[in-house]
């Protein structure tokens, strides 16, 4: 009865949960990809930006770099969606905190909805930018004052650090590439070919 049991929970585990192939050199690169990612943002915000208060790291990159560097070949992860989605987001945040201010229950699902629907229409759905969006109508302090400067800095600067970063960390080995477009991936074979002879 109980190997009939332990052998029922192995094979329903593959039937409903096929796990996937364990990768370590994937893993190493998008762990450094994180690192530096996140680590130059932090950096920039704790030396440069410490006396002046300002705002350069935000959650919302955080999830970013999941997909950036850990998903790199989905759709969400792309530059446009990562930059657009982002941009958009933070957009649609200050301009609905700028007319529902104090009213949260109202402005964040506002925010957070009308994030999504732009993201669509544009077809730069990054799902982080409904964090960044929300980052902009619940935040105290800092974020609120900043008003539209917020999608400047702390939002496109940060992706744009992000994106130096996935491009680099994401194509220094030929089985990686970052981005998906099929030009791109051309590029970067003639880049490795070349380096080979």
């Amino acid at each position: 009865m109980k190997k009939t049991i332990k052998r029922t929970f192995r094979v329903s585990k593959y039937v409903i949960y096929k796990e996937t192939l364990v990768d370590y050199k994937e893993h190493f690169w998008s762990f450094l990809g994180a690192f530096f990612g996140i680590g130059i943002i932090a950096f920039i915000q704790s030396h440069s930006l410490a006396e002046t208060e300002n705002i350069f790291l935000i959650g919302s990159f955080g999830a970013s770099s999941v997909l950036i560097y850990g998903a790199i070949q989905s759709p969400l992860a792309q530059p446009r969606n990562l930059v657009g989605g982002h941009v958009l987001s933070a957009l649609v945040g200050v301009t609905v905190y700028q007319f529902v201010p104090d009213i949260i229950w109202l402005s964040a699902p506002l925010a957070v909805a009308f994030s999504i629907v732009l993201m669509q229409y544009t077809k730069t759905l990054h799902p982080p930018g409904g964090a960044t969006a929300l980052i902009a109508v619940s935040s105290t302090g800092k974020i609120p004052e900043l008003g539209y400067w917020y999608v400047l800095s702390p939002v496109l600067s940060g992706c744009i650090i992000l994106l130096i970063v996935a491009l680099f960390f994401n194509n220094i080995t030929p089985n990686r590439s970052y981005p998906t477009h099929s030009m791109f991936k051309k590029l970067l074979k003639k880049r490795h070919t070349h380096h080979l002879k």
